[in-house]
């Protein structure tokens, strides 16, 4: 008896010791550095350790963590062991606020569902007890015939209540079944964004006395980054662009990121950093390919799969170079590099489908404004604004949003590697600028001389300002341009534009007054041999 309960005893103290080894740790999300494309979370942890080695678990982290970019540091009289990375499929994955508040609906539905039930099979039961009891008195029994008139208006009676009731039941049923049904498509959508499982860091660490310990913990999500948005206001021709710079900040990682201190970097971990290496580029004469016979070990795999198997020895000796790990490549980013927007309010970015809209900065661009408008192609006067001074603001492609004179005019596209110098913003279509283009047929002709077809042609365009202030606009139009040399186009006349013989371009710069009206015309003439026929004339 004495070495049963001593054998209890061991094993019980047995698992006392090994239960002190690890211990379940909160963290709290702190910072988190979004990049163009994942993220990079930092997690703050407070804890005790006690005398020993002990392991502590960081649970509850999203399953789209990357473990090869888990960084950990300490402060505290204690030393770091090591880390490691597993995943936990037995514990349930964290549950956000929202997701919790729809299965608590869904579940209030679903007993009342119940209820509602039950008391639609009441009414079925009763309704069968009567029809199974429709008896009335015994079989010697004579029943008079006010007797009968009262028992058949209590079953009239009561049968049409229990057939309204179920009819109430049948709708009562049928709205909880819809909730139902939208609910449960809801839940399905944000269950979507969750994970199945949980992801959990391993922290070794050792002390030599019970001390107060406060750990940092990186790492790095997929699911997660940033794009830009823009929003482009001028509030008349005489005031500087304002740009506003700002970011849809997206995260499906399952973890809520609440109040934390957000920064946004142009960095890209998806892109390789090694600087490419230029190889030697062999040049041989050209061998025809010389077929040879198979030997049967080759019969059983065709010349696409000998050639497969050649390149994958080639990708081979490549594979031997050292690749560069996201850990490296996360902690290496450099902000002489990539820019970093270090936002000064906590934010919070849900895990969600949608992204989050964060306010970057806002700046005030130099611009001038003038007109434009192509009048073959459009009738319609055009607000450019051509900013300068953009460079260094650090813009990257995205779509922006044109507001004017406090209105929405409507949707560009800013690509910061195809601008120059300035960037044209269009503004949108000024009715008050009138732009008529004729041709004019007194100047127009078709004449044939010799073996060659001559004709002329001649446009006049027009630009009334009907606006209380001088404009400046830009008038284009164009030549047409040959490409065969049978056909020569002349210009007889570019109308004092400025003329590009390569494009066929035409380009006038006017400055027109208020309720003034300005003519431009030009002529040009195109030979062809006559035998021949022209397309796009």
């Amino acid at each position: 008896m004495k070495r049963t309960n001593l054998m209890i005893t061991l094993i019980f103290g047995f698992f006392i010791t090994f239960g002190q080894t690890e211990k379940s740790i909160d963290s709290k999300i702190t910072n988190v550095t979004v990049f163009l494309n994942k993220a990079q979370v930092t997690r703050e942890v407070k804890t005790r350790l006690e005398t020993g080695k002990m392991d502590l678990i960081l649970t509850g982290l999203t399953s789209q963590l990357d473990p090869s970019s888990i960084q950990v540091a300490g402060k505290g009289n204690f030393i770091l062991l090591g880390i490691r990375h597993q995943q936990n499929y037995l514990s349930e994955f964290n549950v956000s606020p929202k997701l919790k508040m729809l299965k608590d609906s869904l579940a209030v539905y679903q007993k009342n569902l119940s209820l509602e039930q039950s008391q639609k099979e009441i009414l079925n039961k009763e309704e069968q007890m009567l029809l199974s009891n429709q008896k009335i008195g015994g079989a010697n029994q004579n029943l008079t015939v006010a007797e009968l008139k009262s028992m058949a208006d209590f079953y009239r009676s009561r049968l049409g209540d229990i057939l309204n009731n179920k009819m109430k039941q049948d709708d009562k049923i049928k709205g909880i079944n819809e909730h139902i049904v939208r609910l449960q498509r809801q839940i399905n959508t944000e269950n979507e964004l969750y994970s199945r499982n949980t992801s959990e860091i391993v922290i070794s660490v050792s002390t030599t006395a019970a001390v107060a310990a406060v750990l940092e913990v990186n790492y790095v999500v997929n699911n997660a980054g940033w794009y830009p948005v823009y929003d482009l206001r001028a509030i008349n021709t005489k005031s500087p662009v304002q740009l506003n710079y700002k970011a849809n900040v997206f995260q499906r990682t399952g973890e809520e990121w609440k109040n934390v201190k957000l920064k946004l970097s142009t960095a890209n971990p998806n892109q390789s950093g090694l600087k490419p290496e230029l190889y030697p580029w062999y040049l041989d004469f050209y061998n025809p390919v010389v077929y040879r016979q198979y030997s049967k070990k080759d019969l059983g795999r065709s010349a696409p799969a000998m050639k497969a198997q050649d390149e994958m020895a080639e990708m081979e000796v490549v594979a031997d170079l050292p690749a560069q790990s996201m850990a490296e490549f996360v902690s290496t980013v450099q902000t002489s590099l990539n820019t970093e927007f270090e936002i000064s309010l906590p934010y919070t970015v849900e895990s969600s489908s949608k992204p989050t809209l964060v306010d970057i900065q806002t700046n005030e661009i130099k611009a001038m404004y003038a007109y434009s408008v192509v009048p073959k192609l459009e009738g319609d006067a055009f607000l450019i604004a051509k900013a300068t001074g953009w460079e260094g603001l650090s813009l990257l492609p995205g779509e922006a949003n044109l507001f004017f004179e406090g209105t929405f005019v409507g949707k560009t596209f800013i690509d910061p590697n195809s601008i120059k110098d300035t960037l044209a913003i269009s503004l949108g279509r000024d009715k008050r600028i009138v732009v008529k283009r004729e041709e004019l047929k007194d100047l127009t002709s078709k004449k044939l001389i010799g073996t060659n077809q001559k004709e002329e042609r001649s446009w006049e365009i027009s630009v009334r300002n009907s606006k209380t202030e001088a404009i400046t606009i830009s008038v284009e139009d164009q030549l047409p341009v040959s490409k065969n040399k049978d056909i020569e186009v002349t210009a007889l006349n570019t109308g004092g534009a400025k003329f590009d013989p390569v494009s066929g371009k035409l380009t006038w710069q006017l400055v027109i007054q208020p309720n003034e009206t300005k003519k431009v015309t030009y002529r040009y003439e195109v030979k062809y041999p006559k035998d021949k026929q022209i397309t796009g004339l």
